[in-house]
């Protein structure tokens, strides 16, 4: 069976309340921990909620990672979905740890999209244009 991508579920708890509520500082850091996995970055959103909390999605070739924070009890939740073996996403998992200061980090990676692939053949993971993005966005 081979996997057409890796998610990794992340609960980041303890984390430094002013920085998970400075929508900036998390899409700095999202984009930094993208850029350090050599993901390819496509777009990005983020938004802050009133009076605490943000939202935000790196839509990247290799597929996303989406956060949603919690201030108010220093918990950020992550979600990091990777395509194919070329992208590590536990680098951005740790980045991610180091600057929201998390003192309690838990995950848990899923393979997604199994299928039986026939010996000599392969899955292919990214979109064809995928070589046109670069990490520099």
């Amino acid at each position: 069976m081979q996997a057409l991508g890796r998610q990794i579920l992340v609960e980041y708890y303890d984390c430094n309340s002013e920085i998970i509520n400075d929508v900036s500082q998390i899409e700095s850091i999202l984009l930094e921990a993208t850029r350090r996995s050599q993901a390819s970055i496509i777009s990005h959103n983020f938004h802050k909620f009133s009076p605490h909390g943000v939202s935000g999605t790196v839509v990247i070739a290799e597929s996303h990672v989406a956060i949603h924070t919690w201030p108010e009890y220093g918990y950020a939740a992550v979600d990091i979905f990777t395509c194919g073996e070329t992208i590590d996403p536990w680098i951005i998992q740790e980045h991610i740890k180091e600057r929201f200061e998390s003192k309690n980090v838990s995950s848990m990676e899923m393979k997604r999209g199994l299928f039986k692939v026939e010996e000599g053949e392969e899955l292919l993971f990214k979109p064809k244009d995928s070589d046109k993005y670069s990490s520099v966005n």
